[in-house]
């Protein structure tokens, strides 16, 4: 099924619509997942849970979610969908390992993440913005942090001679998981060695600067996603 080019008055084929820096995770992921291409876009951002986002989303998206990529009459709106299409897209990016079994361990780590997870993302909401002092990670939480753990250092022990990402060089692997370890940034979440090099190898990535430079810059303010105060309290 194709759907029509939104022109935008702007010539340049690949167009990816996103939500707020802020608190869209899901978003983060497709746009790393572009800039690694080097290929030029344009940005759209939809502040989410707005009257424009209602109004806007449905030219760009039939799911009414971002992210949602566009390339001439190509759209695709989801983002580990977006991630597997930049790969075909643009082989030379090498958003995949060439070794057919290193490729299949970062798909099913990556899927792993696309499914999977649901208390920390629920006890632990993205937040760019934030850096909490003094957070306790919630009981039922800790089970995915350790799983996730695990895969990290799994990973680096398999792939680490190869580079700092979970697979080597950057991959899909590190889209999906970039915004993981923001969120155990953002929470000052305890972890081991290995884990701590990845997080830093995460936040020294320019792209990942200039994305939480962005939300730093934004002003909207969601309050579902803004539970706990600067001290990582609950918010009554």
């Amino acid at each position: 099924m194709q759907f029509p080019r939104v022109f935008t008055g702007i010539d340049m084929a690949l167009t990816l619509v996103i939500g707020n820096k802020t608190y869209s995770s899901w978003s983060l992921r497709a746009w790393l997942a572009l800039r690694q291409t080097g290929a030029p876009f344009q940005e759209i951002r939809l502040a989410l849970d707005t009257p424009e986002f209602a109004r806007d989303i449905g030219r760009w998206s039939p799911s009414r979610r971002v992210p949602a990529l566009q390339d001439d009459d190509v759209l695709v709106w989801e983002s580990l969908a977006i991630g597997e299409y930049l790969a075909e897209r643009f082989p030379a990016a090498q958003l995949w390992p060439a070794d057919p079994s290193t490729r299949a361990y970062g798909r099913a780590i990556s899927h792993e993440m696309h499914a999977g997870f649901p208390d920390l993302r629920n006890c632990l909401p993205f937040n760019a913005r934030r850096q909490y002092r003094g957070f306790t990670v919630p009981t039922q939480a800790q089970a995915d942090i350790a799983r996730i753990g695990a895969i990290w250092r799994e990973a680096r022990q398999r792939y680490g001679a190869a580079g700092p990402w979970l697979l080597g060089g950057f991959s899909l692997a590190d889209a999906m998981y970039a915004p993981v370890a923001l969120r155990f940034h953002t929470y000052g979440v305890a972890v081991g060695a290995v884990e701590q090099a990845y997080i830093d190898t995460v936040l020294a990535h320019p792209p990942i600067q200039e994305w939480l430079a962005a939300s730093r810059a934004e002003t909207e303010v969601l309050p579902h996603e803004e539970q706990f105060d600067s001290t990582g309290e609950q918010v009554p």
